[in-house]
């Protein structure tokens, strides 16, 4: 499927960025997720090989939602490191397009400015935070990406991010929620739990090899 494809179903000034970007074919989990209900408003859990194209799958999504003005994006990652990574792409890339800002700092302030802003990247602790502040822009989230969503099995990280589903699906009846991973253990059940439809692929850019490393020579395995 080609990028050119998609001129019916995202708005002409993403599809141009994204060309001017030298994006112009869509990967195989990208047509898949399109094919599952991306833009029918379907909660989709990606489970696809690192550098597979899934932040994309979510970026199509959430600028359909802002540019067409359902409402906000919400995007979580676990860590800080990764959120400013995140910000400083989105940024780069939509920057005229619509407000983009990242939410990790303190989190006892209820950061009131976020109202202004359209695509907002933050960590899952500050999102809880502003939870229990009640922000009141929460109201407008059309849609949720969860990155590196595996990690709802982790003792420390995992409650937090689990109820923040929970609260956001009771909270937003028709928010749209896309979960994203390149390894879960339990895809289907995890799915099921969502709501989801499950997309799975398994083609990466660069095929993977394993082999034997010893004496300055590798053995390969096929």
């Amino acid at each position: 499927m080609h990028l050119s494809d998609l001129r019916t179903k995202i708005p002409v000034e993403v599809l141009e960025i994204l060309q001017n970007e030298g994006i112009d074919e869509l990967r195989p989990s990208q047509e898949k997720a399109i094919n599952a209900g991306l833009f029918e408003n379907k909660n989709l859990l990606i489970c696809t090989p690192t550098a597979s194209g899934k932040t994309l799958i979510g970026e199509l999504v959430a600028t359909k939602k802002i540019v067409e003005r359902y409402g906000k994006t919400v995007y979580i990652v676990p860590l800080k490191a990764l959120a400013n990574e995140k910000y400083k792409e989105f940024k780069k890339r939509y920057n005229k397009l619509f407000k983009v800002a990242l939410a990790t700092g303190d989190p006892d302030q209820e950061d009131i400015y976020l109202s202004n802003y359209d695509l907002i990247v933050c960590t899952a602790e500050k999102l809880d935070s502003l939870i229990r502040h009640h922000a009141p822009w929460l109201k407008d989230v059309a849609v949720v990406i969860v990155d590196e969503i595996h990690l709802l099995n982790d003792p420390s990280r995992g409650p937090t991010l689990e109820i923040l589903i929970t609260i956001l699906k009771n909270m937003l009846k028709n928010v749209q929620i896309l979960g994203l991973s390149a390894t879960i253990g339990n895809p289907e059940e995890l799915a099921e739990w969502l709501d989801a439809q499950l997309v799975q692929d398994d083609w990466r850019p660069v095929e993977l090899k394993k082999g034997i490393y010893f004496n300055g020579e590798i053995e390969f395995h096929d």
